[in-house]
């Protein structure tokens, strides 16, 4: 009898110590990503398109991007710097990535949990926004578009304000649905996240 005591006993403090350690490492991940250190991500500071990031919690789901932000600087962007037709590594240099750690709905469509490169072909009516496997690149030059795992239209705005140094962020809407908006120079678009 005792010993059938001692073992409900055990077994009800071990329940507390698993749930009290699970609630524990959620307010801990929700610590660490609002103490996210950005500096991590910046390139040099003499770099012309300094690596930074843009990142937010969709419910449990944490959205990271990470790119390269190039400015204007007095230059013909679209349909001069950047070519329409043409896939773009959607920044500068190594390949601009996304990442999530649960599955995620981009305009209605699933894709699974896990890192990926984000491409678009600008247009001057409509942009093709992509997910593509190989994140690890320079540029566009080891593009392929066999490893795409999505492909969405996209369709641009004109921005109010010009926006000098290219900008990508991550909004939580509420708990189950998001933003995903770019905007550089006088151009931008946003996608719609979600979350089961």
């Amino acid at each position: 009898m005792k010993i059938r005591t001692y073992i409900l006993i055990i077994a009800t403090l071990l329940m507390i110590s698993c749930a009290s350690e699970k609630s524990e490492q959620k307010e801990k991940a929700k610590e660490e990503h609002s103490h996210h250190d950005h500096s991590a991500h910046t390139g040099s500071s003499n770099s012309k398109s300094p690596r930074t990031a843009a990142m937010a919690n969709i419910g449990s789901n944490h959205v990271h991007i990470d790119y390269s932000a190039p400015s204007v600087r007095g230059r013909e962007i679209f349909g001069g710097l950047v070519a329409f037709g043409e896939v773009w590594v959607t920044g500068a240099h190594t390949a601009t990535s996304i990442s999530f750690n649960e599955d995620l709905e981009i305009e209605g469509k699933s894709i699974p949990a896990g890192k990926y490169a984000l491409f678009t072909i600008p247009g001057r009516e409509k942009w093709t926004l992509i997910l593509n496997k190989n994140y690890e690149q320079h540029l566009a030059d080891d593009y392929e578009e066999s490893e795409d795992v999505g492909r969405w239209e996209v369709i641009p705005s004109n921005l109010e304000e010009p926006v000098e140094q290219l900008r990508f962020e991550v909004l939580e809407v509420d708990e189950k649905n998001g933003l995903l908006k770019f905007a550089w120079s006088e151009t931008g678009f946003e996608v719609k996240l979600s979350v089961n």
